[in-house]
């Protein structure tokens, strides 16, 4: 064994065995009497932009951990990887450098393999799928079809992004600051063009009401994002009649109960009516230019999913007005640019004193705010820090005065389906899955355009329907399939007769809404997924990804799930058992990217230090959950705690290959041959024990993994300290190995090449993933003493240290002199007190 450290040729020894050994690789689904479990860990699947970053080292080290700790635990696991291979950036690419999308995808995907594979992740590469080849997206198509079957696929015009220069339709990542991302001096416009929907709202209550399924198992703020983004609300539409028009608009209202005080009516840039208001204004031209002016913020706000906390709010009186129904008063009619036609009915009252960011719009443009709810305890609002948007009793509100807001709401909502003019309803915030692009790296949408027979499917036996591959890229005029003539005109397979194909392709999270269901039999070439695969592994034990992905990926894999059960195609309602949304890497105090020139390289990174290190690093650096902050000298840190550990396992490494131990059978305890341990092998045996319990609980637990590691730091300080008892001779050399046997599997699942490296040393033939998961001793792991929580009245006041052995006076006694716990309880009359042994002191005082 080498006396030095040599990350890179330990790692390229061990990659190069696991690959030859098959080391990863899941195995078959079992027969029905198998008794052996299976275990689908994921990461969300990677686009092949070049190289990977920091943020992805982070994901897959995360998953990676958890696998190896689940094959030691003799779990048969799943852990593929795959590529989310379509999409806008390579078409800009190809764009600006005159090359095919394919060429940089998958020139891409080869950079980015290799760059996995020098990492070590322990992925089952024979899985390995790329979202672009026909293979793949022939089943895109085939879930159209499905959709387009039951009436969830559908064609209606609707609202693109157009830049006059380029002629053509542009996505809203490619609108910045409301111009073409090629031209910025050029003003997005926008058209209204025929697009194809997937009907996501037909799911919208079973996405909301299968999330009890998820409760426990996903985090709370995610559900949270969901649940806001479907957006259910129960309210009252009611219409304002605009008298120069003759006809009404229609509001939606959550809080009917405040009508009396609304000042202004609201409209989207987009709402039908404008088009009507600018005809019958006297100012046609100037209310026009407000319009376009308004529509380019009100773009922004809808292109970034209304995810601005609070966006600044540009208005403009249109010259028209409207009338309350309840009150008979006529409100002005404002343009708003927070107002958005894809929310409710585009359309919405103002009421300042009871809706904050009302408020703030009318305050801006000098609107009066009427106080129309009274707090139910008699105190005064003050309206001068803010809309006041609790329920309370209504006041100046006509006949409705003195009523609470919920026993109003419920008159006032029969009143407006009794007179006509408004009714109670359910809205949802979610709107239809808008699928079509205007590009042209996308799967083809499988439809037929004839001029007798109208819209046709694609006959299923016709798929894929493939995309050619000597397009034409300039960036301008229409998307590069419309002028292939070859692709465009087709048969039509009613019929026979001339026909044209659809030259939309397909929304990337298409691709990305179903993949994780592919990896079970990725091969499969009669369907999309093995239905005996799917029922094997499903649902995904844990899915790793960023909290970025929420409301778009994540609500619709949910959704296409739910397809897929309704066509027969799964059995369950849910994909994902449980769900970790890692922190963002950030260096400077920003995220990583080259736009910030903070970029940290993970190749060069594992060229200086080792993927072991990188992986380490990465690990230790933050809990899981938090963003981690970039920092050289902590990487320093990490490779030199690997180099210790190397210098105190090979100083040992002669002696202790000759020594055989249990550890392989999972019998830890002590490792000492027919005798009592002495003191120091006890102290080396209880921090041992400590460290397993800790690292174990943790991995099924909490994963603070950056605790785990620390955990390891100390023991190997307990190894180095303990070097001149071991010298002496009072530590047996067989507890010795137990205990480095035990580190090292425990440092298998963080570091893997120098734990192989390490565990063969030590006399093993097979790598550390090949050995059960060693169990810790209850009795030997137990800590000396507790930490024990003291509440005051409910609340956290202090903490004291106890023996495990203490009995309930002592631990009181120490609880009333805790200094912090001692100031709140000086002068107060103690009522009650409460210990539940070892957990927790609670006194109650008045």
């Amino acid at each position: 064994m080498d006396p030095q450290y040599n990350p890179q040729a330990i790692e390229s020894k061990w990659q190069k065995r696991w690959e030859a050994g098959h080391l990863f690789d899941a195995e078959p689904e079992p027969t029905p009497d198998s008794a052996r479990k299976e275990y689908y860990v994921l990461e969300m699947l990677p686009y092949p932009s070049g190289d990977i970053h920091m943020g992805h080292v982070r994901n897959y080290t995360l998953g990676d951990a958890l696998a190896r700790y689940k094959w030691m635990q003799g779990y048969n696991v799943l852990h593929p990887i795959g590529w989310d291979a379509f999409g806008l950036p390579a078409e800009n690419a190809a764009i600006k450098h005159q090359r095919h999308p394919s060429e940089f995808t998958f020139s891409f995907i080869d950079r980015m393999r290799g760059q996995l594979k020098r990492l070590g992740l322990s992925y089952d590469w024979r899985r390995e799928i790329a979202t672009c080849v026909p293979e793949y997206y022939r089943w895109n198509q085939w879930f159209f079809l499905r959709m387009y079957e039951r009436g969830l696929a559908y064609r209606k015009k609707s609202r693109v992004n157009w830049c006059p220069l380029c002629e053509t339709v542009l996505a809203n990542e490619q609108v910045v600051n409301g111009c073409c991302w090629r031209h910025e001096d050029t003003a997005v416009i926008e058209r209204e063009l025929e697009q194809w929907f997937l009907k996501i709202t037909a799911y919208a209550e079973r996405l909301l009401e299968d999330m009890k399924e998820l409760r426990g198992g996903w985090p709370e703020r995610v559900l949270a994002m969901q649940e806001n983004w479907i957006g259910k609300s129960k309210g009252t539409l009611v219409d304002f009649e605009i008298g120069q028009l003759g006809e009404p608009v229609r509001v939606f209202t959550t809080r009917v109960d405040t009508i009396y005080g609304c000042t202004a009516v609201l409209l989207a840039p987009g709402h039908s009516l404008v088009g009507k208001l600018i005809a019958k204004s006297p100012h046609a031209g100037s209310l026009r230019e407000k319009v376009e002016r308004i529509k380019v913020s009100s773009a922004a706000l809808s292109a970034r999913a209304g995810d601005e906390a609070n966006p600044e709010k540009i208005g403009a009186f249109t010259g028209f007005t409207a009338r309350n129904p309840y009150s008979g008063e006529s409100v002005p009619v404002w343009l708003a640019n927070f107002v958005l036609m894809e929310y409710g009915t585009g359309a919405v009252m103002a009421v300042p004193a009871h809706d904050q960011r009302d408020y703030e719009f009318c305050k801006q443009y000098g609107l009066p705010i009427p106080q129309v709810i009274a707090p139910l305890d008699g105190s005064a609002a003050d309206l001068a820090q803010g809309a006041f948007s609790e329920y309370g009793r209504l006041m100046n509100s006509g006949p409705y005065t003195g009523l609470t807001s919920e026993d109003a709401q419920a008159r006032m909502t029969g009143e407006a389906e009794a007179k006509g003019f408004g009714k109670g309803t359910t809205q949802y915030r979610l709107r239809d899955w808008g699928v079509s692009r205007q590009r042209y790296w996308g799967t083809p949408i499988p439809i037929i355009y004839c001029s007798k027979c109208g819209v046709v499917p694609v006959p299923e036996s016709n798929l894929p329907v493939v995309l050619p591959m000597n397009a034409r890229f300039t960036g301008r005029g229409a998307s590069p399939l419309a002028e292939m003539e070859d692709f465009v005109n087709v048969a039509c397979p009613k019929c026979d007769g001339a026909a044209r194909r659809e030259t939309d392709t397909m929304d990337t999270f298409v691709d990305s809404s179903w993949y994780f269901y592919r990896y079970t039999d990725p091969k499969i070439s009669t369907a999309p997924v093995s239905q005996a695969a799917v029922k094997y592994w499903f649902p995904v034990d844990q899915y790793i990804g960023g909290i970025e992905h929420a409301i778009l990926h994540l609500i619709y894999m949910r959704f296409f799930t739910k397809v897929m059960q309704d066509i027969n195609l799964v059995d369950f309602s849910e994909p994902v058992a449980r769900l970790f949304t890692q922190g963002m890497v950030i260096k400077d105090g920003a995220k990583m990217s080259k736009s910030k020139g903070n970029v940290v390289d993970p190749t060069q990174m594992c060229a200086r230090y080792g993927a072991d290190t990188v992986r380490l690093y990465m690990l230790f650096a933050a809990p899981p959950e938090r963003d981690l902050e970039w920092s050289d000298a902590g990487i320093e840190g990490a490779a030199r705690f690997l180099n210790r550990v190397y210098r105190v396992a090979t100083k040992h490494a002669g002696v202790l290959s000759a020594v055989r131990t249990r550890v392989p059978e999972g019998n830890t305890e002590s490792g000492i041959v027919n005798r009592e341990p002495t003191p120091e092998e006890r102290r080396l045996l209880l921090k041992v024990h400590r460290t397993l319990r800790h690292v174990s609980e943790d991995m099924e637990e909490r994963w603070h993994y950056n605790t785990d590691i620390a955990m390891l730091m100390d023991l190997v300080n307990e190894i180095g300290d303990l070097d001149p008892a071991i010298e002496a001779g009072e530590i047996q050399a067989s507890c010795l190995k137990m205990s480095m046997e035990v580190l090292v599997l425990m440092l298998s699942i963080f570091a893997p090449h120098i734990a192989d490296e390490l565990w063969e040393s030590l006399g093993h033939g097979e790598p550390a993933l090949k050995t059960p998961w060693p169990k810790f001793n209850a009795a030997l792991a137990q800590e000396d003493e507790l930490e024990i929580p003291i509440q005051i009245n409910g609340k956290l006041r202090g903490r004291i240290r106890v023996a495990r052995d203490a009995g309930e006076d002592e631990v009181m006694r120490m609880a009333q002199a805790e200094e912090k716990a001692a100031q709140y309880l000086s002068g107060k009359a103690v009522i009650k007190t409460v210990y539940v042994p070892q957990k927790l002191v609670s006194f109650v005082v008045k």
